[in-house]
Order: C-alpha cells, then sequence, then structure tokens
C-alpha cells in the first residue's frame, strides 16, 4: 500500500462539476493499493499518517500532527501510485490492485483514518474520475509505501 501525503491549506475533490469533498487545514492522502496488500497494511499507514509531526508548533518546527492542530483529512484512491515504468513509456498498472481487493481496503483504510483522527475523513470516490484541488502548505509531500516498515 502506497501513500502519497500532502500537508494542505486546503484540498478539494470534484466529481461531476460537483464538490464531492473539501477541507481546509490538514492532510491530502492520495492512497494506491495493490494486491498483495492487506488490513495489516492499511492500519500501519493509518497510525503513521495520524502520528506524524508535520505541522508547525510555536517555534516553526514540524512537531505537531494533524490531529494537535485540529486538521482535517481527505483521502483519494490513486492506482497509479503503482505505475511501473522500467520498460517504454507507457506506465503498466498490473500491480494495482483490481476493485475486488481495492475497494474493501480502500475503505478500512478511511475508517481506520476516521478512528484515529476522531472524526469523519472525507473522501474521493473509489475509481471516479476525479478533480483534486489543493494548496500545498510548505510544500511538505511525503511518500509512504507499506512495504518499507523496517
Amino acid at each position: 500500500m502506497r501513500i502519497l501525503i500532502q500537508r494542505v491549506n486546503e484540498a478539494s475533490v470534484e466529481i461531476d462539476n460537483e464538490i464531492k469533498s473539501s477541507i481546509e487545514v490538514g492532510l491530502l492522502i492520495l492512497l494506491g493499493i495493490e494486491e498483495a496488500d492487506t488490513q495489516a497494511d492499511s492500519e500501519w499507514l493509518a497510525g503513521k499518517v495520524i502520528g506524524l509531526r508535520i505541522f508547525d508548533d510555536d517555534n516553526g518546527v514540524m512537531n505537531r500532527s494533524v490531529t494537535d492542530v485540529h486538521g482535517d483529512v481527505l483521502v483519494v484512491s490513486q492506482f497509479t501510485l503503482h505505475a511501473m515504468t522500467k520498460k517504454g513509456n507507457r506506465p503498466s498498472y498490473i500491480k494495482a490492485a483490481k476493485h475486488e481487493i481495492a475497494i474493501p481496503l480502500y475503505e478500512h483504510f478511511c475508517r481506520s483514518i476516521s478512528a484515529k483522527l476522531g472524526k469523519d475523513a472525507q473522501t474521493g470516490t473509489f475509481a471516479a474520475d476525479m478533480k483534486v484541488a489543493l494548496v500545498n502548505n510548505g510544500p511538505v509531500t511525503i511518500w509512504m509505501d507499506s512495504k518499507n516498515k523496517e
């Protein structure tokens, strides 16, 4: 399971010219799921995300978590995080999980984030054509993979 985390001042997801979800200060998480991923991967990543100290404290040092700043989280499914670009110029997504695996894990990740955050995570719609807008604060962008726990 791979995620790209962006610290944002605001972010939103638009589907069919309507805003589906939006947040102000918090985290935009792009989530990619592969066939080998499990609920344990989901829970580990959710715990890491909520505990990440990437928001500034009173001294301007990144020392606060999203819960410390009472921020929100927006989770968007992003199968292209598993793009393989080794050969040729057209990415392969063969490692990306099919819907029957990815949807339950996406939903589990969102529930885990909500439980650890203490409020509902905002979401996109799985497999929809989404327009994601954001104002990255920093910029702070962090990539994590549950296969790199050690």
